[in-house]
């Protein structure tokens, strides 16, 4: 019986064979040979997972990654229709991967992706990736960052504003906090202000969160992945229409920036007040055009829309999911959300003045809250790398050049190992004696390594100030209980139904100049 099952499955792959991703598919004797020996479920050469990835339910999909991820502790191998994959546990086998610079290929589940971010910094590998990130880490200085503190803390207050319209009523966290994390990527990082808090302009919301879903039905459906067969599909013109409007988004961005950027350029060449000039705000977009302007066989248009496209998507929509989930968490523990509000008393008392960079430095208890938020519900839940050398773990055990290696920081965080009784919310794992004691590449919500975020410094300053905001000047209630919920592991982690919440405002803190 077992015999005639494979037979069937192994028709039913070569019937399919036209469909599949036949870049990816690695059928050499020597990665073949070096699967069988790693551990992982009983699987089918070429079939393997595929069919079962294909046609599970998106709500069961967490569920039977922690089944998985629990059966096999340190490696799970399999095939999927033909392409090898591995997933890595340990934070020592974690660290050998991205701790390394020989393995910095993004892995092929990036590639529906690449119509839409083409090859900005996500996405990009070897020499260009090297160049880029080596011309862009400097957009990133703490003084750069430091600049937008009135910016992060203008468009803090406009939440709170609309937070308070909503008069104590429930309301969906993330429609609220992604306009607000959509204004404040425009405005720091893009110099364009977007004020989609005031008009509910969140066309380019809605699109991004279409195009993401798309692009994870596509990867689960392996006859979706060749491009002429995805390209007939509904889904296919949805993707190519939300691809359109994303890219004029972008596109009218630069545009406007590049014309007020040489006016500003124009003014600094013919003002003595070298003062003023020096404090200009610089955005993110302004070091891609003067990078346009010192190399541009290097960066041109296109490259210029790449990484926008890149900031734009990653800019907001990582921190909007973190900062819904840290309302989650605090409404639902309010002995967390009281600590958290004593700490910004002790810091502002009942003023209402706004937060500076000397401020979030002493708001250690609520970065408790936000990096065990990140342990819990990472933004991004899923990292791939596809090997282009050997690569040799503990024990002797070695993973094969193409092999597409993964690791779900999801359930990494939720390795009692390293975090003992991994499901329950508690900010104290993140005192510094905890950390020193646990391995750096146990926790990583902004991956590691040379491949790190870029952004991350700046994200925490975004987390920080808007979480002290509404801390500050309204209590969190819970709508939405734990287990109310299903999490999927998209582009960027979400949930279904949405995560609702209640505020109501601390009346004593409200002044006329934050409601008003």
């Amino acid at each position: 019986m077992l015999i005639e099952i494979i037979l069937v499955l192994l028709i039913i792959a070569l019937l399919l064979f036209p469909l599949l991703p036949v870049d990816e598919i690695d059928v050499r004797f020597k990665t073949i040979w070096a699967m069988c020996k790693l551990p992982g479920p009983w699987r089918i050469p070429l079939v393997g997972l595929g069919i079962f990835i294909a046609t599970i339910k998106d709500e069961e999909i967490i569920d039977q990654i922690k089944i998985f991820c629990k059966k096999y502790p340190r490696i799970l191998a399999a095939y999927v229709m033909g392409v090898p994959m591995v997933v890595l546990q340990q934070p020592e086998d974690i660290e050998v991967l991205l701790g390394s610079i020989n393995y910095i290929k993004k892995g092929y589940e990036y590639y529906p992706i690449l119509p839409w971010l083409r090859e900005g910094l996500l996405v990009s590998s070897g020499d260009k990736w090297h160049q880029r990130r080596k011309l862009l880490t400097p957009a990133f200085h703490f003084r750069i960052l430091e600049d937008n503190m009135q910016s992060l803390n203008k468009h803090a207050r406009q939440l709170i504003k609309n937070m308070l319209k909503q008069e104590g009523k429930a309301f969906v966290a993330d429609q609220l906090v992604t306009l607000c994390t959509l204004d404040v990527i425009c405005e720091t990082a893009m110099g364009f202000s977007l004020n989609t808090q005031d008009n509910q302009g969140n066309y380019y919301v809605k699109t991004v969160k279409k195009i993401s879903t798309i692009v994870v039905t596509r990867l689960r459906t392996f006859w979706l992945r060749r491009d002429w067969v995805f390209g007939i599909t509904r889904d296919g013109k949805q993707f190519k229409e939300g691809l359109s409007l994303l890219h004029n988004f972008t596109e009218k961005i630069i545009k406007e920036r590049k014309a007020s950027y040489k006016l500003e350029d124009n003014k600094d060449e013919q003002t003595e007040d070298l003062e003023l000039t020096s404090k200009k705000r610089k955005a993110f977009l302004d070091s891609l055009l003067e990078l346009d302007k010192k190399y541009p066989n290097l960066f041109t248009d296109l490259d210029i829309r790449e990484e926008v496209d890149t900031f734009m998507f990653e800019g907001h929509d990582t921190t909007s999911a973190a900062i819904v989930f840290a309302l989650f968490l605090l409404a639902n523990h309010p002995d967390v959300q009281e600590k958290a509000y004593q700490e910004q008393f002790s810091i502002f008392g009942i003023s209402d003045r706004a937060a500076t960079r000397n401020d979030l430095q002493e708001m250690h208890y609520l970065e408790m809250v936000i990096k065990e938020t990140l342990r819990l519900y990472p933004s991004v839940p899923y990292i791939s790398r596809t090997l282009t050398q050997d690569m040799k773990l503990s024990n002797n055990m070695v993973i094969p050049e193409g092999i597409n290696t993964i690791i779900i920081p999801f359930m990494l965080h939720r390795n009692p190992t390293n975090f003992p009784d991994p499901e329950k919310f508690d900010p104290e794992r993140f005192t510094q004696e905890e950390c020193r004691n646990r391995h750096p590449y146990a926790y990583i919500p902004f991956s590691a390594g040379p491949r790190n975020c870029i952004g991350q410094k700046f994200a925490m300053m975004e987390l920080k100030v808007v979480l002290s905001t509404v801390i500050r000047f309204l209590k969190i209630e819970p709508v939405t209980r734990d287990g109310e919920f299903k999490t999927f592991p998209f582009l960027i982690i979400r949930t279904d139904p949405p995560i609702k919440i209640k505020t109501t405002p601390r009346i004593e803190h409200i002044k006329s100049s934050v409601i008003l």
